[in-house]
């Protein structure tokens, strides 16, 4: 017998050491294509160099640190996004460069968010502003690609392309009637006449309070998306609403008479005519570089950084969780760790905190917020808005010195709410499904979704987001120095545009990410500084198991859902948020 046991334990030892061998040469082989594909050395740029930007894939607010990923596995190459902090520091070094002559915008069907959207936009104005030129093409320009390419020196449309210039709208699906066909009841407390994250649950169209928000910010950010558009193609504003009310540039032909684009070209002709911008007949003398390639070229200005002088940039994005948080939401470890470290480095002499968030947890908020409150008596802290920071995200951000945004930000919606499901009948009437319990105390079955709350236990979670909505007021208070009334008035669940929330006191200025690291240099009167970005990446072995739990999964539910996979990934992290809800009342995604 004990032969037997011995050849036994060989065996398993032995496949064991087989199979562990076997992981790490496939693991040393994925480490290393993906060092090969996402490590490029040093480019030259060569003289008369005119920039290839593709707007071809998703911009996001900081390009993964994760190269696991943000590996396009199906693919084997780099994933198809940019960060927008890559791109904000590479057109401005291309700015002063004089070897780039100009840049040209090959425009796609990218999805983009419209204050990051803006705030490409203001960066390249800002290096159309040194005298170089900005040529757009396009097949065809979805609305939002639009407003980037209108910011160009010349737009060019594909001779049977179209302009998709409609006007916005914010769709909103409402649930009630598919609940009570299932028999599911949500039970809803909420604080705030305009907290309207519930609705879905409860009506079967948008209540008149919501309405009325959404119908204010939507046309406030048309206006200002319309009039920079006005500005650039010098068409008045009245005609402008002329042509998109009649769908006019669909037809490429009115869109060339209407001035939204200058030249019906084909893609074959536009470097002979980029030529022309050099005073040369032939293409001989140009080069062109693929922005992603430029960004491993060397910066032409030799700056005298001092590295003991530090801005950090915390990325807060996604939704607010209970969880430990990952690259794509805001949890309980990844920004209050990232905070605190950037809090009791000597070398960071101030902070900037990013935030691209619709919200989600109360108690996630307000861990931050502490941390945000802990620093700010140390060091300066600016807060930057990108798309979205809403409810939750306001949160987070009300107690910095100062709040930078986009006037295309979505903000404010200061209101808590809680919705729990009752399934009773559901189980019952649909399933066949009956409970019984047992009980050691009278409220052991609180917040159960097989059977509906009690008065009593209603009350309670009232009263805690009551307290959580006053926590709120008051937080929001003493970070913009209002008074608590005037907040609540303001507040209530209520969602703002970047431009009316300046106008309440909400956010101190307009710009990008970069201006709110010069406003946090000023604050903190340093120059000649190093920005270090937070949170840091993790070991690559943590890195690959986190990319590889998670990639596969998420490919095929978006190759199978499509564009509603975002609402896939909502529901997802609404699930790992436990109590009270500071969130946006829906995704707000402009068509």
């Amino acid at each position: 017998m004990k032969p037997f046991w011995k050849y036994f334990f060989a065996s398993v030892l032995g496949t064991f050491v087989t199979f562990l061998i076997i992981f790490l040469i496939f693991f040393g082989f994925i480490v290393s294509t993906i060092s090969v594909a996402t490590t490029k050395p040093k480019v030259e740029v060569k003289d008369n160099t005119v920039l290839k930007f593709k707007i071809d894939r998703d911009i996001i607010d900081r390009k993964s640190t994760n190269p696991f990923l943000s590996f396009n596995w199906s693919e084997m190459k780099p994933a198809s996004h940019y960060g927008l902090n890559e791109l904000l520091l590479n057109l401005k070094k291309a700015q002063h460069d004089p070897k780039i002559k100009g840049i040209l915008l090959a425009i796609s069907m990218a999805p983009l968010g419209m204050g990051i959207t803006e705030e490409l936009r203001n960066a390249l104005d800002e290096f159309k502003s040194s005298g170089k030129f900005i040529v757009s093409y396009g097949n065809l320009y979805p609305q939002k690609a639009y407003y980037l390419a209108s910011v160009a020196d010349q737009v060019w449309l594909h001779p049977e392309g179209n302009v998709e210039l409609k006007g916005l709208i914010v769709d909103a699906v409402f649930l009630k009637n598919m609940l009570e066909k299932l028999d599911i009841e949500a039970q809803i407390i909420r604080h705030g006449k305009y907290k309207s994250a519930v609705e879905p649950f409860m009506l079967d169209k948008m209540s008149p309070e919501n309405r009325q928000q959404t119908f204010q910010y939507t046309n406030t950010i048309w206006q200002n998306i319309a009039s920079q558009i006005a500005a650039s193609r010098s068409i008045s504003l009245q005609r402008l609403d002329e042509i998109t009310d009649s769908l006019l540039a669909i037809d490429p032909q009115k869109a060339l008479h209407s001035n939204l684009v200058d030249r019906l070209v084909y893609q074959d002709e536009i470097e002979k005519l980029i030529g022309l911008k050099f005073n040369t007949d032939t293409t001989s003398k140009i080069n062109y570089m693929n922005i992603t390639d430029y960004f491993n070229a060397p910066d032409p200005i030799k700056r005298n950084i001092d590295r003991s002088k530090r801005i950090a940039v915390i990325y807060a994005l996604g939704e607010v969780v209970d969880t430990k948080g990952d690259e794509q939401t805001i949890g309980t470890k990844n920004i209050p760790e990232a905070i605190r470290k950037a809090r009791e480095d000597d070398k960071v002499k101030a902070v900037v905190l990013r935030v691209n968030s619709p919200g989600g947890s109360a108690l996630t908020s307000d861990i931050i917020w502490r941390e945000i409150e802990l620093t700010k008596a140390i060091k300066p802290v600016v807060a930057s808005f990108g798309d979205v920071a809403a409810s939750g995200g306001y949160y987070i951000a009300c107690n910095a010195n100062k709040i930078i945004a986009s006037p295309n930000t979505i903000t404010g919606s200061i209101g808590v709410f809680g919705v729990i499901p009752n399934a009773q009948k559901f189980f019952n009437n649909r399933l066949g499904l009956t409970f019984d319990e047992v009980k050691t105390n009278d409220n052991a079955d609180f917040a159960g979704i097989n059977r509906p709350l009690t008065s009593y236990q209603k009350q309670v979670i009232l009263q805690e987001i009551e307290k959580v909505y006053s926590t709120f007021v008051s937080h929001v208070a003493n970070g913009r120095d209002m008074a608590a009334s005037i907040v609540d008035s303001l507040g209530q669940g209520r969602v703002w545009s970047g431009v009316d929330a300046k106008k309440i006191g909400f956010i101190d200025e307009f710009g990008d990410l970069q201006y709110a690291i010069n406003v946090a240099a000023q604050l903190a009167k340093i120059q000649n500084y190093k920005v270090v970005e937070y949170p840091e990446a993790k070991a690559p072995l943590t890195q690959f198991m986190e990319a590889f739990e998670n990639a596969r999964l998420q490919k095929n539910l978006k190759n199978q859902l499509g564009p509603y996979f975002r609402y896939f990934l909502t529901w997802q992290n609404l699930s790992k948020i436990k109590g009270p809800i500071a969130r946006l009342p829906y995704d707000i995604y402009f068509e």
